[in-house]
């Protein structure tokens, strides 16, 4: 299922060695890995002819369906390499992003979008177990056995795209970031089973007194149900049908910045020279990012007292604000007796934006 850039992780994906001892580093460089960005981003992602055979992560594939066979069971879902981290609805497949497959697409990854998804071997892994579990909701048609149905919710719930997370409940897994098993039925179930699936963690301990122990036991009882049993539902398809790579990397890039903008450091930019307007010279001045520092509290109360949103969210919110001002040099008047309204009102339409849209800022 397609889902959300998840954040961040430490490190740089070091390519497994697969069976026969070869790695990404021992075959024929590509033709386009001498490319600079410009002349890269005009290629289309197909017109690469990645694979994930002999790339390295062939060998975190098979690393998983050890994982699945440590379990006893005998569906070893099929990998592809596609546009991002998903599996089709109804597709009992996993496609694996196009960046991961060569060092110069991660490369490229991080400058346009300032992270790579799944770029050290625990995050991919961590990715991969979760993918395995959609794989496996169709290949059994698990999300239509009534008991699945009670533990996780219907799977046939609206995704609203967005969802307001409750960072210190005990009713679901936590695997990866931003609390993600809480955004759907379907996503609780896909987090419950990687948790379930990780080697060497003691679910049972790990999750002791939590409400979410029971999902896990029925997992355990599930797919133990299912040992050795072959798939109900293994469709033809082709892989192509479902990549999305028949576009050039440069409208890929332009896609993937417009969703997750927000992200970028030179988002709130504008916003932030009309907050904190030049001074005139002579003036008593304080830098913009510690008069925030100063005021965070307070801003902060005064935000959430009357957006009712969670204070951590707010707070990351002003941290995001503050970094950028120190890194703009921003000021402000030491004598401005009205900044602090104006940042309030600012943060609290941000807010509001993200309460409706699931975004902090409306896109034009």
């Amino acid at each position: 299922m397609r889902k959300p850039l998840t954040p961040g992780g430490m490190g740089r994906l070091v390519l497994a060695r697969t069976p026969d001892h070869t790695s990404a580093m021992d075959q024929p460089a590509p033709p386009w890995v001498d490319l600079d960005d410009p002349q890269l981003l005009e290629k289309r992602i197909r017109d690469l002819r990645l694979r994930l055979e002999g790339s390295g992560l062939d060998a975190l594939v098979q690393r998983l369906h050890g994982e699945l066979a440590a379990r006893g069971l005998s569906f070893m879902p099929p990998c592809h390499v596609g546009d991002e981290w998903f599996v089709p609805v109804g597709v009992p497949a996993i496609f694996v992003p196009f960046f991961l497959v060569h060092p110069r697409l991660r490369e490229l990854e991080r400058r346009m979008v300032l992270e790579v998804e799944g770029e050290t071997e625990a995050w991919f892994m961590k990715l991969m177990r979760h993918e395995a579990a959609h794989a496996y909701s169709y290949a059994y048609k698990l999300q239509h056995k009534r008991r699945w149905q009670q533990t996780f919710g219907l799977a046939s719930t609206e995704d609203p795209g967005s969802y307001r997370p409750r960072p210190f409940s005990r009713s679901f897994v936590v695997h990866l970031d931003d609390w993600y098993a809480q955004a759907h039925p379907d996503e609780d179930w896909a987090e419950t089973f990687a948790v379930w699936l990780t080697p060497d963690l003691d679910w049972r301990a790990r999750y002791k007194g939590w409400k979410a122990l029971q999902k896990l036991e029925y997992v355990d009882e599930l797919m133990g149900s299912l040992a050795g049993r072959p798939p109900v539902h293994q469709p033809a398809y082709r892989p192509r049908d479902y990549d999305c790579l028949g576009v050039k990397l440069r409208t890929y890039y332009a896609r993937k910045r417009k969703l997750y903008e927000d992200s970028y450091p030179d988002f709130y930019d504008k916003d932030l020279r009309t907050l904190f307007p030049s001074v005139p010279e002579g003036a008593g001045v304080h830098k913009a990012a510690a008069w925030l520092r100063g005021h965070r509290r307070a801003i902060m109360d005064a935000v959430c007292d009357w957006t009712n949103e969670r204070k951590y969210r707010v707070d990351k919110l002003l941290h995001r604000l503050t970094d950028r001002c120190a890194e703009l040099g921003l000021q402000v008047a030491a004598h401005d007796s009205g900044a602090p309204l104006r940042v309030a009102a600012y943060v609290t339409t941000l807010v509001m934006n993200y309460l409706f849209t699931g975004r902090f800022k409306r896109t034009k």
